[in-house]
């Protein structure tokens, strides 16, 4: 898809900071008066510096950067996993800092799924109940769920593995459990932290390729971390470049490639 530029985001980060130390509110104060990450380091650690991006229904949005530029902990102001220290988070219009724990749950529910790096599966748990894991925290009822989590394990290349257990799976096999699972979950967005990181090179652009084949036909909205520029640029509409806690750049691949920051 083209760069998107019109429409309501689904998700909309604004002056988003998130500081780790004893008074962070007061770290980022400084931070917004002028103060650099090396100015406040004895007090605490910036890890996301004055994010500000939108994004659109539909596109697949990378967050690249090296060990430590803090995109894993940008992702999880999100879903507030890691509330922002300062700045506005907005999922389908809904400022997850104005939320209460149960509407934020509610939120988490209905918008937003996780695929983790190390799959974060239930190890006593079939496949099947793995995937239906994300219904179940819905509310719906076990045979329907049962039902889609069938359907999205046939989508991922599973058909025929529902009874197994992740003990019996290769690891790209269990990457595609924690993908189904998210899949079930029908959500707006889904969040994806270095998720394909862990698998071998061969596997890895396996998934890469299903992925890209699975949002062409459901048009999910995916925000996709990770450190390898080739995966950025075979996955990502757009793609903001971190550096140091800071965006160092948006852009399609086409301007990241052509004009780096």
């Amino acid at each position: 898809m083209s760069e998107p530029n019109t429409g309501r985001p689904v998700v909309r980060v604004e002056n988003v900071y998130k500081i780790f130390g004893r008074r962070p509110k007061a770290i980022a104060e400084k931070m917004q008066a002028g103060a650099t990450r090396q100015d406040v380091e004895k007090e605490g650690t910036a890890a996301v510096i004055d994010a500000t991006f939108d994004v659109y229904p539909g596109e697949i949005f990378v967050v690249m950067g090296l060990s430590g530029s803090g995109k894993s902990t940008l992702i999880r102001t999100l879903n507030a996993l890691q509330p922002a220290t300062t700045g506005t988070v907005e999922v389908r219009g809904q400022d997850l800092a104005k939320l209460s724990p149960k509407e934020l749950r509610a939120l988490r529910s209905k918008h937003i799924s996780m695929v983790f790096q190390h799959f974060a599966l239930f190890p006593h748990w079939t496949n099947l109940e793995n995937a239906a894991y994300s219904l179940e925290t819905q509310g719906v009822e076990k045979q329907e769920r049962y039902e889609k989590a069938r359907e999205v394990l046939a989508a991922v290349g599973l058909k025929g593995w529902e009874d197994s257990y992740p003990s019996e799976l290769s690891g790209g096999m269990r990457q595609r459990v924690g993908l189904a699972r998210a899949l079930a979950a029908d959500t707006d967005v889904m969040l994806m932290d270095e998720a394909f990181s862990a698998l071998d090179p061969l596997i890895r652009r396996e998934m890469q390729e299903e992925l890209k084949q699975i949002q062409d036909r459901l048009g999910r909205t995916i925000i996709f971390i990770t450190h390898d520029l080739n995966e950025a640029m075979f996955l990502g509409d757009r793609i903001a470049v971190m550096k140091d806690g800071e965006i160092a750049q948006i852009g399609t691949p086409e301007q990241i490639l052509s004009k780096p920051a």
